[in-house]
């Protein structure tokens, strides 16, 4: 059980509507959402900071940035959110669901700038900061602005993993699992 219980329908007009808009056509709304639907401020206030739009990393790059920061923060429901949802739209196959919870940043499943996005997202979470190497390498595979979008998504998935994880929230049902480490 999580340790605040999510709201239920009907919800608010203004909630009702944010979920509406956000939700897949036939889902039904996130346990995070609704659990943060107890508090309207913040749940406005953590919608309108969303970084779901398209903004200047590709959706797959996206994706990596926040499955990894998930990962990392060991945020199962997020991740496994995210994997049901965009993994295959995004390409990611199996040996890189894997690698991107269990695999080194430059595991040779993924390109030069994909290792490169990984390492800063290694930097930000366990550093709180990007070391020179990984500023390096990732600058010069993005612009500025790619670079503040990068960070941007890493800060704002480890304040989602924060709620995931205090809140102690239940899987979705469909949400993907991390899947086990492989054997050395």
């Amino acid at each position: 059980m999580p340790r605040i219980a999510p709201a239920e329908a009907p919800y608010p007009p203004q909630i009702a509507a944010s979920l509406e808009r956000i939700m897949p056509a036939g889902v039904a709304p996130l346990v995070l959402f609704r659990t943060m639907a107890r508090n309207p401020r913040v749940f406005e206030k953590m919608f309108a900071g969303g970084l779901l739009d398209k903004g200047t990393l590709s959706l797959r790059q996206r994706e990596l940035v926040i499955d990894r920061t998930t990962a990392r923060l060991g945020a199962e429901y997020e991740w496994g959110v995210h994997i049901a949802f965009f993994a295959e739209k995004v390409g990611l196959d199996a040996q890189q669901i894997a690698a991107i919870v269990h695999g080194p940043a430059d595991a040779p499943c993924w390109s030069a700038e994909e290792q490169a996005l990984l390492a800063a997202v290694d930097d930000l979470v366990e550093q709180r900061t990007l070391g020179e190497a990984s500023w390096s390498t990732l600058s010069a595979h993005f612009d500025e602005a790619q670079i503040l979008e990068v960070i941007a998504l890493a800060g704002y998935y480890h304040t989602i993993s924060f709620f995931c994880r205090a809140l102690d929230l239940p899987l979705e049902a469909y949400g993907a699992r991390f899947p086990s480490a492989s054997p050395s």
